[in-house]
């Protein structure tokens, strides 16, 4: 997605995305707001289910006494567009919103053990072994913000933007002038003017300004600490109380920093990906399974690329 956003001609000053990296892992939602706690990011309160039991006993503990609360549950899948999504068995759609905690077992009973369909997977889907029961957050505007390598600069890149809950590549087409971006120096980290000039852009004041620099600051010490290629979040979201929420997240990993981060890596769910690319992976070996019946042996990203739009 940033490849295309960061080479729009509206936003030229903006650098191309490093693509060289070989990006396998690729962690379930709540793996990654998991993460991000413990790096001091705020996220809404979540709890992840394996059964219908589990998930009617998860929406009872993030309610607890507090009447109104309500829950959403998030069918755990790697693939975007899960909300729009359809189950093979009739059941629309991979997130809802639960009042009670006996529709939040109903719902987990039509997802758990189901293949879900979306856009990204293909009619194949990818079959879901695992709910995530988030508490609602209220949001009284919704922002996007993230972090990712930049080729050109040679270190980080943040890019912010205050009309996040959409599509980033529709805000740089539609409104350039919304996004925003600041170039870090890898060996200092972010500056506090620059972290400053980004909260400000994001539309925070006062209070709000200073919990938006704490947020930011912190996304960029987990962007670090774990060796990420990409934190995005979208949205990052300022609630009717004031606080400041990551409601979803997207992290990818240098795979050359595994053997720092193994606790991480043991997190990745094979049985979510390609069995090809699983295959493949275990002999070091970059592998992309696609449609089609003609392989294509490369040494280079922009070689494979050619390559596949001739032969297409």
């Amino acid at each position: 997605m940033f490849g295309r956003v960061l080479r729009n001609p509206k936003l030229l000053s903006m650098p191309a995305r490093q693509s060289a990296q070989v990006r396998r892992l690729n962690l379930h939602e709540f793996q990654s707001l998991e993460i991000m706690k413990g790096f001091g990011v705020a996220t809404p309160q979540g709890i992840p289910a394996d059964t219908p039991a589990e998930a009617k006993a998860a929406f009872s503990k993030i309610r607890g006494d507090r009447e109104g609360v309500d829950v959403v549950i998030k069918a755990q899948a790697l693939t975007g567009g899960r909300g729009l999504g359809s189950f093979k068995n009739g059941f629309k759609g991979g997130v809802h919103m639960c009042t009670r905690p006996e529709q939040a077992e109903d719902f987990a009973k039509k997802m758990l053990g189901e293949t879900l369909v979306t856009k990204q997977t293909g009619e194949k889907g990818i079959e879901v072994a695992k709910v995530f029961l988030m508490e609602r957050v209220w949001m009284r505007r919704e922002m996007y913000f993230s972090i990712l390598m930049d080729r050109a600069s040679q270190g980080p890149v943040m890019v912010a933007s205050p009309a996040g809950g959409t599509s980033i590549e529709d805000v740089a087409e539609a409104t350039p002038e919304l996004i925003f971006k600041e170039s870090v120096d890898i060996s200092t980290g972010p500056t506090d003017e620059q972290v400053s000039r980004l909260a400000k852009a994001l539309g925070g004041e006062g209070a709000v300004l200073k919990k938006l620099e704490t947020q930011i600051k912190n996304l960029y010490n987990m962007f670090i600490g774990v060796d990420a290629t990409l934190v995005e979040i979208n949205p990052l979201a300022e609630t009717r109380e004031g606080e400041i929420f990551a409601c979803d997240a997207k992290l990818n990993y240098d795979d050359n920093a595994a053997f720092r981060h193994k606790e991480i890596f043991a997190k990745r769910d094979k049985t979510q990906e390609d069995p090809r690319e699983v295959e493949a992976s275990s002999y070091d070996l970059n592998y992309i399974g696609l449609d089609g019946n003609i392989g294509c042996l490369v040494n280079g990203a922009g070689l494979a690329m050619a390559t596949m739009d001739i032969i297409s």
